[in-house]
């Protein structure tokens, strides 16, 4: 079972767990009993991981995970058992560990990811504001001219 963290490869993953939801809204439409449900789509997928990494190269893993999870970006994630759940990349939205006690260079760490979609672009409105803009200033016009007349 390989799980990797954008370079950094995640030693003895003991348990992955996934959470998917869906977005449904419920219409209840006048005068029609009962009500209907609308697929909104779905939620970024998320992903709970625990692990332990030992060795001499333990300590320098766990500082590695940190900088990640610090530097706040998404890194690309890449898995062989839950290739299914079409995550390519994630965000570390959460990292805690534990310096085992008893056991020399032993660490367990726990991670939680998000599934990183990419907004779409921004469509450019600047068109319609103007649109927009333009009639407003026309139908409110007179109401201008009005306030500001002497009476």
């Amino acid at each position: 079972m390989t799980v990797k963290l954008a370079d950094l490869e995640l030693p003895q993953v003991q348990e992955v767990t996934l959470s998917d939801r869906r977005s449904l809204a419920e219409l209840k439409p006048p005068g029609m009993p009962g009500s209907l449900l609308q697929n909104m789509g779905r939620h970024a997928t998320g992903i709970l991981l625990w692990g332990i990494a030992s060795g001499p190269k333990a300590l320098q893993f766990i500082e590695k995970l940190d900088v990640k999870f610090r530097a706040a970006k998404p890194v690309p994630f890449v898995t062989d058992f839950i290739a299914g759940a079409g995550v390519t990349n994630a965000l570390v939205a959460d990292l805690r560990f534990q310096d085992l006690a008893g056991k020399p260079q032993r660490f367990a760490y726990a991670l939680v990811l998000h599934e990183f979609i990419k907004p779409s672009a921004k469509e450019n409105h600047a068109a319609l504001n103007a649109g927009i803009h333009a009639e407003g200033a026309r139908l409110t016009g007179h109401l201008a001219v009005n306030l500001t007349r002497k009476k």
